[in-house]
């Protein structure tokens, strides 16, 4: 019975998937954002979010129990010196997934997933923020009296304007 086992086996058994995770999460490690399909990726942010988090306390415990998954010494030192100062004051969702439609061969769903902290185009909209604008309301607030006297000045100051351009 599979009771309580509801992870995607992603059809390989499981020296297999462990393997194809590692080298997927060594490849996100490196490159910050790898182009896979949705359910793979869907998989390996579960795999790569919890060493991820380990990499906010460097510790000789953290190092060794993340290289005994990874096997890639290049890849924890990365994710221990670059990633892990990066991600000092998140709280978790480390990685994002986008998806960019599928696949012409056999129609899979693609996807790119990447590290969240180092997508710049994301970081530029979210630091430059527009000014909040307020929405108005097609009546105004102001009495007709006011709205009438503060427009009637206007339209006179604009038809001296003309008539010295007219001339």
């Amino acid at each position: 019975m599979r009771h309580n086992k509801k992870f995607n086996h992603l059809g390989r058994k499981k020296a297999h998937r462990d393997a194809l995770l590692a080298n997927m999460t060594i490849s996100l490690i490196m490159h910050k954002r790898i182009f896979t399909t949705l359910a793979k990726a869907k998989a390996l942010r579960m795999y790569a979010e919890p060493l991820i988090n380990r990499a906010k306390a460097d510790s000789m415990e953290n190092r060794r129990l993340v290289f005994s998954y990874l096997q890639n010494k290049y890849a924890v030192t990365e994710l221990f010196r670059e990633i892990g100062a990066k991600i000092a004051e998140r709280n978790g969702g480390y990685t994002r997934i986008l998806k960019t439609g599928n696949r012409l061969g056999d129609n899979a769903q693609m996807c790119f997933i990447e590290l969240v902290d180092y997508n710049e185009n994301m970081l530029k909209e979210k630091g430059a923020k527009k000014e909040g604008r307020t929405r108005r309301s097609r009546r105004s607030s102001k009495p007709a009296a006011e709205v009438a006297a503060t427009e009637a000045p206007a339209v006179e100051v604009s038809a001296e304007k003309e008539l010295p351009a007219a001339e």
